[in-house]
């Protein structure tokens, strides 16, 4: 919920950002009304917010190596949250040549779908969790794929790559909502 509610405050704070059409990364680029304002509510409290999570994960069954590296997958996750907070992409997301800062920025993205990606992957395997949960997994991960194919072609024909990429996200976080109820009601 708080990235929800932190993208469309900062959507609100932008004039004229659209929510279909632009990247979630847009709210802080480099130059935008909310190039300082948008991590500062989004990305920092969040990577706090995975890493904690994460490493929580990380501890809660010390026998299961699944569960450590997927709760180590978690921690990157935050990490490159922040990291793609405190590096923001150019303006303009079709430039030939990126600056810097827009490649690392880009780097940490792929990090963090990466790594999201990878760890429900790991824990259907698990034999702490149920088919129910595995299957859940499976759904989230294909989702994400799906939605991340979806997000490549809209890419390349410049339409509605804000809702692809929401999407597909939105199947990692929903993935790891479902993982955070799991374990609070083992």
């Amino acid at each position: 919920m708080w990235m929800v509610m932190g993208v469309i405050v900062a959507g609100i704070r932008y004039k004229g950002y659209s929510h279909s059409r632009q990247f979630l990364s847009e709210l802080g680029a480099t130059g935008s009304p909310t190039e300082k304002f948008s991590p500062a509510i989004n990305n920092f409290p969040l990577g706090l917010l995975f890493v904690g999570f994460g490493f929580y994960v990380s501890q809660f069954d010390k026998s299961s190596t699944l569960i450590f590296f997927s709760g180590l997958l978690i921690v990157l996750h935050g990490l490159g949250t922040w990291i793609a907070g405190y590096f923001p992409m150019d303006a303009d997301p079709y430039t030939k040549t990126p600056t810097f800062k827009s490649r690392i920025h880009a780097l940490a993205g792929m990090i963090m779908f990466l790594s999201l990606l990878i760890a429900p992957v790991l824990l259907v395997f698990s034999p702490l969790f149920t088919w129910g949960f595995k299957l859940f997994s499976i759904a989230c991960v294909f989702a994400s794929i799906h939605f991340t194919l979806s997000f490549v072609r809209s890419y390349k024909v410049k339409k509605n790559l804000g809702t692809y990429q929401r999407l597909s996200y939105g199947a990692q976080l929903v993935w790891l909502s479902g993982l955070s109820l799991v374990l609070a009601a083992q």
